[in-house]
């Protein structure tokens, strides 16, 4: 069974944005999607995340088609299943770094992993005001708290946008290594080509199609 699949997806505003969208994700599996800025790539990321409400095609995630989800079966989804990386952190302000992954940890009822933090380099900083610290540190912080939820499907949007080069190479290293070692699947947006490459496969959102690269 696939971890999620997409048949068909079509979305315009005020004009088309891309048309006749599909694609599939396997378990253990990495896709990334390219393609230059206002071509879709974020609005297709928040239509198979479950974030946008879809107008054509269907999404299903672990076999089940989004659209016909109970409120209560889609919220448990997205508490359970899904994990979304943003470019801006969303983190709570007023909160420790501790207790923005302390929250995770309560919707989620999976532990903090201690390790987690060293490997992200947070360690030593995890209990300052989210305020004190950097805009790479807060972005580790939002990657960790989304891998405390232990997802099935990471979505990422530009998670290495606001950290240097070596950290971001750290960073994607890192959820390469989860995907692997809890058969999860991500799939990944960035203009950055040399990580888009580091995934399974490629797709390129360009003329209003999706092609694929990779």
């Amino acid at each position: 069974m696939n971890l999620l699949a997409a048949k068909n997806l079509s979305h315009s505003f005020e004009y088309e944005l891309f048309f006749n969208v599909s694609m599939e994700l396997q378990n253990g599996e990495s896709i990334a999607i390219i393609g230059v800025s206002g071509s879709g790539k974020s609005t297709l990321l928040h239509l198979l995340s479950t974030l946008l409400s879809l107008k054509n095609g269907t999404v299903s995630i672990l076999g089940e088609d989004i659209s016909k989800m109970s409120k209560k079966r889609l919220a448990e989804i997205k508490r359970r299943v899904i994990g979304i990386v943003f470019q801006s952190h969303y983190l709570f302000k007023g909160f420790s770094a501790y207790e923005n992954l302390e929250v995770s940890e309560l919707l989620s009822n999976q532990k903090i992993d201690e390790e987690l933090l060293k490997k992200l380099k947070i360690d030593e900083c995890i209990n300052q005001k989210v305020a004190q610290l950097s805009g790479g540190q807060q972005q580790r912080v939002s990657i960790a708290r989304v891998l405390t939820k232990k997802p099935q499907i990471i979505f990422a949007d530009e998670p290495t946008g606001n950290l240097d080069k070596i950290t971001a190479h750290e960073v994607m290293e890192l959820f390469f290594e989860y995907i692997k070692n809890v058969n999860a699947g991500l799939i990944l947006v960035t203009h950055e080509e040399d990580l888009a490459y580091r995934c399974d496969k490629v797709y390129k959102l360009e003329n209003r199609e999706l092609k694929r690269l990779k």
